[in-house]
């Protein structure tokens, strides 16, 4: 998948399911996602997790912080890449974001926002390694949505602490592409065709 292709994805369907249970991953697989986001599993099982994924055609990132066994280097990266085959990575390390980009991996840079110095860097990192999206946590911050629209190009995906389909509505009527929820309950929901969520 290139990066044409994950943003159009991301802009039509808008959810993104965060896995961070094994038992989970069938339902995931169940839901019409942009993408799938595994925070589970080890060296030993991810390319297994990774293959579910990509043999229901649902692309599937990395959140390579949550992922043991793996080294966080030029060849851990590359052994990624070229044998797990992820389509893409989550990460909040900006070394991280540039060596997967390298690789030819998609990247998605998580940003906490806990204030304002928060989303100074933030911007300065999004300028430094050009992610192909950018995840704002927590998601309840809606005027930083904006703002943070108003000052990028890159996708905003809104992460955290979303437990209702009104506060993921919220988020992306205040300009984020798309929502990533953890719980399963949440990815039964759909935004194709609804055009209240469009900006």
């Amino acid at each position: 998948m290139n990066q044409a292709e994950f943003r159009a994805r991301l802009a039509q369907t808008k959810l993104i399911a965060s896995v961070k249970e094994a038992k989970h991953l069938e339902k995931a697989a169940e839901a019409n996602l942009s993408a799938a986001v595994l925070s589970i599993g080890n060296i030993g099982v991810i390319k297994g997790y990774v293959d579910f994924f990509k043999s229901r055609e649902i692309p599937v990132f990395l959140h390579l912080d949550r992922i043991g066994g793996i080294s966080y280097d030029r060849e851990g990266i590359a052994f990624l890449a070229h044998y797990v085959k992820p389509d893409g990575i989550v990460t909040t390390r900006n070394t991280l974001v540039k060596l997967a980009k390298k690789q030819g991996l998609l990247t998605i840079q998580r940003l906490f926002l806990v204030d304002s110095d928060s989303l100074k860097s933030g911007l300065q990192s999004i300028q430094d390694t050009q992610p192909d999206a950018v995840e704002l946590m927590p998601a309840l911050l809606p005027e930083y949505i904006e703002e943070f629209r108003s000052m990028i190009d890159t996708p905003i995906i809104a992460g955290g602490l979303l437990r209702k389909r009104e506060q993921m509505e919220v988020v992306l009527q205040h300009g984020a592409t798309a929502v990533s929820v953890g719980s399963p309950s949440l990815w039964k929901e759909s935004f194709i065709n609804d055009y209240s969520v469009v900006i």
